[in-house]
This record gives C-alpha cells, structure tokens and sequence, in this order.
C-alpha cells in the first residue's frame, strides 16, 4: 500500500506539489494521471525517496522508502527506461541490482523470462530500443518480488502488440494482490487498464475515483437520436427547453445529440408527439474528454491553436 498524508514539495517559490493524500490500494491497477507539470513526477520520486518532501508524508506499507531495510523486496519502480549502463548487458544489470539487495542471482533469469528478453540478455543495453529498454526496466522492478509497483509511462516506445502485454501484466500483477500506481499519458490505455484514478493539477488533488465513475462525473450528459421525422423532433425537443445540435450524416443517417438530458426523457417526448425513433442512445464521455474537462484549467502551457498560428499562411 501507499499512503500520502499532506505531501508538499516548494522549489524556491516554486510549489510542484501542494498537500497531496491520497492512497493506493492492492489489488487494482491504480492510474496516475495529470497534465505536464502537474507533479506526477516529483511526487513519484518523493514516495520513492529520490526527493524529500518539503512537508507531510509518503509511505510504502507504513514506512518512509528510506526505512525499508530491503527495498527491492518491498517496492519495485520504472521511472526512467535509459538510466541502465550503455556498455552493460542486461543480464549484467540485472545481476548487479540482484547482488546489491542480496536476491538469488536465479531470480535474474526468471525475471528476464517474465519480460521476454532471455533470447537477448547478453545484448548491451545501449542498443536496445525503447521498448525493450522499457521490459528491462520492468523485469529490475520485479527482481526482488515485491508487493509495491510503481510505473512512469510503462508502454513508452512499445508497439500495440507491446502495449497490450503490458497492460495484461500490470492487471495480473495487480490480481495477484500488488498494488499497481501507473502513470500515463495515453488516457485511452488507462481507460482499458486502471481500474482506480488518480487526477492532480499543479500539484492539488482533483479526483480519487473509479475510472467508471471519473468519466460520468466529468462527462456532459447527452443523449443521440436518430428518426425519419428529423425537423419535427428537432422542433418537439427545442420547444421543450432540450438543447440540441445536428450531428453530421453517416451511414445510419442523421442523428441530432441532446444535451443535458436522459435518454428516458427524450424516448417520453418523442412518444407523445408520435415520433418514430430509429436510435435512442446515451453518449459516455471517452476519459480523454473527461479528464480535459476536468483539468482544462490546471494546465500550465497552453499552446494557439493550429488555425490562429497557421492562418496567415493558408
């Protein structure tokens, strides 16, 4: 388990991270997510003891990470895929990490198993891609077994069919009992593999929720509909204080989107009015357009829009 209480981190004037509590939980992949400077990062290294907290705490099963008499037998991390020696090959790393916390050296071949690299383990890790730099990272925070997982963008650099594996591996890490804290910035990806979010913007806590229930908070209600009586049930609609806008035609036709509203609502008007409908539907929100809605003020850069830098030279 991790625990924060009031976690707070000044650089100068600079506050990165404003009295962070929260707690991740075993059992679950557990999503970190945030804009660019948010504090993912330095909150990241201050649970793992890389930076000291200005204020407040950050425990790993009830202990500072520097209190942990064997680390990696109680917390495995990921958070840079390129820090291992060029000129050394990844059995050779791993066998140095092995040697550091005293884990058999047989742990190291099974953890190169585990992530596939056995066929290339002799190979230095210099020349490795992103991805497998990315399994040899992985297969370190898994050498002494631990209970505690923490990942920095894990599927940076790897194909779909790398980026499925992982996210297989981190929810069958996580069913064993683990607890899993990921951090990514692909929102669609974590939508298919957190099954608990958590949200921060400069640094302040946003969201603690499922990731069910962090996209109905974040998600506008609406409902699309589609009926060979368009005009009349644009009419019906607008006439009973819905707002409503026209979705552009597809295969199935035209469609118009109710906003603000259930789908019960919409079905009971267009009864009463005997308006056949062809499609009632709830939208659900992709946790991309949740979680731009929800930390669309807590981004620090904002970049012009593509027409407004390029307008003049269209």
């Amino acid at each position: 388990m991790i625990e924060l209480r009031g976690l707070t981190k000044h650089y100068g004037q600079t506050v990165a991270v404003s009295d962070l509590t929260f707690t991740v939980r075993p059992g679950l992949v557990t999503g970190f997510l945030g804009p660019n400077g948010a504090g993912k990062s330095t909150t990241m290294r201050m649970i793992l003891g890389l930076d000291e907290p200005t204020s407040g705490t950050a425990l790993v099963n009830g202990k500072p990470y520097r209190a942990l008499k064997r680390p990696l037998e109680e917390v495995g991390a990921l958070l840079d895929a390129k820090w291992v020696h060029p000129n050394r090959s990844a059995r050779a790393h791993l066998r140095w990490m092995a040697a550091s916390n005293d884990i058999p050296a047989s742990r190291v071949e099974e953890v190169l198993r585990l992530v596939g690299l056995s066929e290339v383990a002799n190979r230095n890790a210099g020349g490795f891609s992103l991805g497998m730099s990315q399994r040899l990272g992985l297969a370190g925070a898994l050498l002494g077994d631990p209970k505690v997982l923490l990942f920095d963008e894990p599927v940076n650099g790897l194909d779909p069919e790398g980026i499925l594996w992982i996210r297989r591996f981190m929810q069958r890490l996580a069913s064993e009992g683990r607890t899993v804290m990921v951090s990514s910035h692909l929102l669609s990806e974590m939508a298919q593999t957190a099954e608990q979010l958590i949200v921060i913007g400069r640094g302040k806590l946003m969201a603690d929720v499922s990731t069910k229930d962090f996209i109905e908070r974040a998600s506008e209600h609406s409902v699309r509909v589609r009926s060979p009586q368009l005009d009349q049930l644009r009419s019906v609609l607008t006439s009973g204080g819905m707002t409503v806008r026209e979705e552009g035609a597809d295969a199935a036709g035209a469609a118009l989107i109710v906003t603000g509203v259930t789908s019960d609502a919409v079905g009971k008007l267009a009864g009463a009015n005997d308006i056949t409908l062809y499609e009632l539907s709830p939208q659900r929100a992709s946790l991309e357009e949740a979680f731009m809605r929800m930390t669309g003020s807590a981004v620090e850069y904002h970049g012009e829009g593509f027409d407004q830098v390029m307008g003049g030279a269209l």
